[in-house]
């Protein structure tokens, strides 16, 4: 929870967007981690979204129906431009002292998005988000990923951002989406995370799915939904992992000439 909701003109307007250094401590854990691994894995950054990031700071935590934060944004969108353009002056600083720590890449996460028309979406929350995409590309020079919730709606809105890579969620098929936001982008996705508690027969038949969906073209993530969730079995986690690069590494589905 938030302790003081931001929620009125003179909220945002002491907000300041130049202490972004106060967040060093995430820089040093990419360091240590970057240090961990070497060369083995490569090492994604990450941050949230100009509009949810907002919207946890307009709603003060949690929210069902973002009353408060579409509120702000209907009934002044002055004062909702000027908060997201504070958010996007911190979170490029905030991101790129993590490349400079050792990511290889970043995450942009948008987990309330989904809660946006089209319309709403692409007047409230596309502008910033393009901008903090395309100045951090500017600053940092590594792949950028855009991941949002529940998004299907919006992936041709999302792509216009500009970011190399689309995530997508599990209600859509993969195929589907990646046809939506163009084989320009690769895409990041998608497995419910909640298949992780079923039966490894399940789970492999699901994964493979995914996997056959994509097709043998270049430019496929596998990823779970939005992370891994409490108590999740262990087991199925690494077994999904060394299906997932058996799976990949044999090509057992060649691309289709389109």
């Amino acid at each position: 929870m938030i302790e003081q909701p931001v929620r009125t003109a003179e909220d945002v307007k002491v907000l300041r967007a130049d202490r972004a250094s106060d967040l060093g401590y995430v820089a040093a854990a990419v360091t240590r981690v970057v240090k961990h691994f070497g060369t083995r894995l490569p090492v994604i950054g990450f941050c949230g979204a100009p509009f949810t990031l907002a919207s946890y700071m307009v709603e003060g935590g949690g929210s069902r129906h973002y009353l408060e934060v579409k509120k702000l944004m209907y009934n002044s969108p002055e004062v909702w431009d000027e908060l997201v353009g504070k958010l996007v002056d911190v979170l490029v600083e905030y991101a790129a002292e993590q490349v400079r720590a050792g990511a290889d890449a970043l995450q942009i996460f948008d987990s309330w998005v989904g809660c946006l028309s089209v319309e709403d979406y692409r007047r409230y929350a596309l502008v910033p988000t393009t901008q903090l995409i395309q100045r951090l590309q500017k600053k940092t020079h590594v792949p950028i990923i855009y991941f949002g919730t529940d998004s299907a709606t919006l992936l041709p809105s999302m792509a216009e951002t500009g970011a190399e890579v689309i995530g997508l969620d599990w209600r859509i098929p993969l195929d589907e989406g990646w046809r939506t936001v163009g084989h320009e982008h690769a895409v990041q996705g998608n497995l419910d995370p909640v298949l992780l508690f079923a039966s490894w027969r399940e789970l492999k038949q699901r994964a493979e799915h995914i996997l056959r969906l994509a097709d043998g073209r270049p430019g496929h993530i596998f990823n779970l939904g939005h992370g891994i969730l409490p108590h999740t079995p262990v087991e199925n986690v690494k077994d999904l992992a060394q299906f997932v690069h058996e799976f990949s590494s044999t090509a057992a589905t060649p691309r289709r000439t389109q």
